[in-house]
């Protein structure tokens, strides 16, 4: 009869006894979860954790103190609650764009002939060390037109001329209030008091830019008998804001046309309450107030009007003029003598 192969229940050795794990320690060792004691009900780290911890902290450091490179290769994420150690640098290192004194550019069409082309005063009041301007031809990608695109606070300044390049030429301000000008490879040439900067499609060095200087871009084309093939003159204001405030100047010239105004027509000085009643308050035609730094046009019977108010009124019968006020009839082009 054949032998019997022995259960696998049965033990191979029958001189030792298996003791059997327990419960608690297998499924600590299979899941890792964390067991109470069975007789002081202390919750005792599963097997698996104890493993993990012990592997670690051979891993840390070796019998010569060495670390270990797969340890220094992955970090252990940094507790948020510790303070960093490595000291970052000051802000006040790195350089701020626009930090200095704000100064005015201001550019004016040179009207020294009909052949420049016209635009509309522009003005920028550019920090020190800030980003230059961008001086190129206009394209209407942004569906407004070149002066509200000029009248807008941005660095770029653009000109309906096709003899001007897309990026014509740039402006900055220094330390100081210094301005400087440089052209950015046009390909008809950037003109500063009528001497070219640089050859055709060539950057060139920067120059220096004063009050009344006249600048040019490009050349006209075709003789110019276009509107979009003119070339652009402009003339450079810069330190000019003290005009568009009240000073001594302008106050003192107001005063003068106020009491030119007061007076009375029979030659005799005027009280103190005729003066008040008719002195120039505001203008008649627009009811806004006469004030400085405006476009005024005196009548010869001394009444005084915003220019641009009465414009079309000189405009209608000119040289012939009749006062709104007083109806008062005059030749504008008779002999001043």
């Amino acid at each position: 009869m054949p032998a019997q192969p022995p259960s696998p229940t049965s033990n191979p050795n029958p001189g030792h006894r298996r003791r059997p794990a327990a419960g608690g320690i297998q499924a600590s060792a299979s899941h890792g979860f964390n067991t109470p004691s069975a007789n002081t009900g202390v919750v005792v780290p599963g097997l698996s954790h104890i493993l993990r911890r012990r592997r670690s902290a051979n891993g840390v450091l070796n019998t010569n103190g060495a670390t270990n490179p797969s340890i220094a290769a992955n970090p252990s994420p940094v507790d948020a609650s510790q303070p960093a150690l490595a000291a970052r640098p000051a802000t006040s290192a790195v350089p701020v764009l626009g930090a200095g004194r704000s100064h005015r550019i201001r550019l004016v069409p040179h009207l020294d002939s009909n052949r420049s082309l016209h635009f509309e005063p522009i003005s920028r009041d550019v920090r020190e060390g800030d980003s230059p301007l961008r001086i190129g031809r206009f394209t209407d990608r942004s569906g407004m037109g070149v002066a509200a695109l000029n009248a807008q606070n941005t660095n770029k300044l653009a000109f309906k001329s096709k003899v001007v390049s897309r990026a014509h030429a740039e402006v900055w301000c220094e330390t100081g209030g210094s301005f400087f000008i440089k052209d950015t490879k046009s390909s008809s040439g950037t003109f500063l008091n009528h001497i070219r900067l640089s050859a055709p499609n060539t950057d060139s060095r920067r120059f220096p830019l004063k009050d009344g200087d006249v600048l040019q871009l490009g050349v006209d084309y075709q003789g110019g008998t276009e509107e979009i093939y003119k070339c652009v003159k402009m003339r450079i204001e810069l330190g000019r804001e003290w005009q568009a405030q009240a000073n001594a100047f302008n106050t003192n010239a107001l005063k003068q046309l106020k009491a030119l105004s007061s007076q009375p027509s029979s030659g005799k000085p005027a009280s103190k309450g005729a003066i008040s009643k008719s002195g120039i308050s505001d203008c008649c035609i627009c009811l806004f107030s006469v004030t400085v730094h405006q476009s005024l046009f005196i009548a010869p019977c001394s009444h005084v009007f915003h220019y641009k108010c009465i414009r079309p009124m000189l405009l209608m019968h000119h040289p012939g003029f009749s006062c709104p006020l007083c109806r008062t009839f005059a030749n504008l082009e008779e002999d001043v003598e």
